[in-house]
């Protein structure tokens, strides 16, 4: 076992913050790596050491391995902790670390390899009787004989891209008169976002649910899983908001989950923690869909509900120590919600909307967490993804969480930028969320920018409400009004937000 006594993240802004201050707790000193755009960040005062490596766009810093290597050099560091994004599922870039003598904090680069690859990955699994969606085993040489396969699994199918993600290279074909326009598409947009063209067939589940589970393994074969997250609300197939556990697993369903998460990161030696995805459909069966090898963005509802601190079990692993958690010793303690906190305009197709963060106060309280980067004051580059917090609330039950969010929201003051928060506030109250009945097609059926200004209207009314049975226990406000007046004080934070 090798200790790490000094840590470089290899990433910026809040997951940045978060890996290091688990780091500080451990006694291990940091060091950031920021570009120019990012100079007044707080990851940067918050490391031990800071190095400026490179202009803004990402290619000419985050994603200079060579430069980050050196780096690490000069300053005697150990190990790396890739955070997600940029290099954090780069097999290349893991393998050179190894190369360089330090500790990836991570899986080994064959394991990023091998899950990397979508079709890889479902030819790893195979051995392991994991549900998967009916569809072509490789990719698609064959335009005819991949018709063919397309009218025997029946329409609607699912073009998808064998490397890469988040929704890119990608199309739904409904008919088989469409399946050409839908490959040259699909084809195209994954060259274009990876650089590979590869592209294989599914099965398209009409109502899915997208249900993850976390695993954790170590370097000497022990793995478990920490249960699921329901990651069902998306937008261009993106993720907004999160929870864990998920409102439609029965107990035999999660348990059977685990077992395949399990037996998918055994399929390529997996250590570290990872995720592995699975869609759902409206029958409650399960499929594999993918796996991340990486800490995901929503790894904090899993925090919340276990106690367990899995950037720590990361490193952990890194240095070489057997876990000592055991699966049967876990348990699911209460419910977490986290919404993520975009700078996009949900009334505009949630469209990027960068600027100056002219307010920003957050919100406070029992069982609010918020992870985020930045400031008041400070700017929103366009250069990187425009996230700029991650709100969780944590309660006993699960209407208790959402209740805790949406007073987080409400006290969540952000001018400047246009935000996803009144969208995640609509979520909150919206009854497909709350009865749990919701798939990912969330967006899609129930969300129109008119909603934003009824759930405006709907919160001023509730605020009413509320101050009204708080004066009729308190007795009348201070000032001029008459007796049995009820006096009204419009949040001024809520105009702002809304207006």
């Amino acid at each position: 076992m090798t200790k790490i006594r000094k840590l470089l993240v290899a990433n910026r802004g809040e997951i940045a913050l978060r890996v290091m201050r688990t780091a500080r707790e451990m006694g291990i000193r940091t060091v950031a790596i920021y570009s120019e755009a990012d100079r007044l960040s707080p990851h940067v005062r918050y490391a031990d050491e800071a190095v400026c490596v490179g202009p803004a766009p990402s290619a000419e810093s985050y994603l200079k391995a060579d430069v980050i290597i050196d780096v690490c050099r000069k300053l005697n560091v150990d190990a790396i902790h890739p955070g997600y994004g940029f290099l954090s599922e780069n097999a290349a870039f893991a393998r050179l670390v190894r190369e360089a003598g330090l500790i990836f904090v991570g899986p080994s680069p064959e394991a990023i390899e091998i899950m990397g690859s979508k079709l890889g990955a479902k030819a790893a699994v195979a051995a392991y009787n994991i549900p998967m969606v009916p569809g072509t085993p490789d990719a698609i040489m064959d335009r005819g004989e991949a018709k063919r396969t397309a009218a025997q699994i029946g329409y609607p199918i699912l073009i998808k891209a064998s490397a890469g993600g988040g929704g890119k290279g990608m199309r739904i074909v409904e008919r088989e008169e469409e399946f050409d326009e839908g490959m040259d598409r699909a084809v195209s947009e994954a060259i274009s976002a990876f650089g590979d063209g590869s592209v294989f067939i599914e099965k398209y589940v009409t109502s899915p649910r997208h249900v993850e589970i976390q695993v954790l393994g170590d370097q000497h074969g022990n793995i478990i899983h920490l249960f699921e997250r329901e990651c069902s609300v998306q937008r261009r197939h993106q993720k907004v908001v999160e929870e864990a556990p998920s409102a439609i697993l029965t107990p035999q369903i999660r348990a059977e989950m685990g077992r395949c998460a399990v037996d998918v990161a055994r399929a390529c030696g997996y250590y570290g923690a990872g995720t592995v995805e699975f869609i759902v459909d409206d029958q409650l069966n399960f499929y594999f869909l993918e796996m991340n090898t990486r800490l995901q963005v929503e790894h904090p509802v899993t925090e919340q509900i276990t106690g367990i601190d899995l950037v720590k079990q990361m490193i952990y692993i890194a240095e070489g120590k057997p876990l000592e958690i055991r699966q049967e010793a876990l348990e699911i303690k209460g419910h977490a919600v986290e919404v993520r906190v975009y700078a996009e305009d949900p009334a505009n197709n949630f469209l990027p909307d960068v600027g100056t963060l002219h307010t920003y106060v957050r919100p406070q309280g029992n069982g609010v967490r918020l992870d985020d980067g930045f400031e008041e004051g400070m700017t929103i580059p366009i250069f990187y993804d425009p996230m700029i917090a991650k709100l969780i609330t944590y309660g006993a039950t699960r209407e208790e969480a959402i209740e805790k969010m949406i007073r987080a929201i409400d006290e969540y003051q952000i001018s400047g930028v246009q935000t996803t928060l009144p969208f995640c506030r609509f979520v909150m109250e919206h009854e497909a969320f709350r009865s749990g009945q919701f798939d990912t097609h969330f967006v899609q059926r129930y969300f129109t920018p008119e909603m934003l200004q009824q759930t405006g209207d709907a919160t001023e009314t509730r605020l009413a409400a509320a101050l009204a049975a708080y004066l009729l226990e308190t007795g009348k406000p201070k000032g001029k009004a008459a007796a049995g007046e009820v006096v009204t004080q419009k949040s001024k934070w809520r105009e702002r937000r809304l207006g």
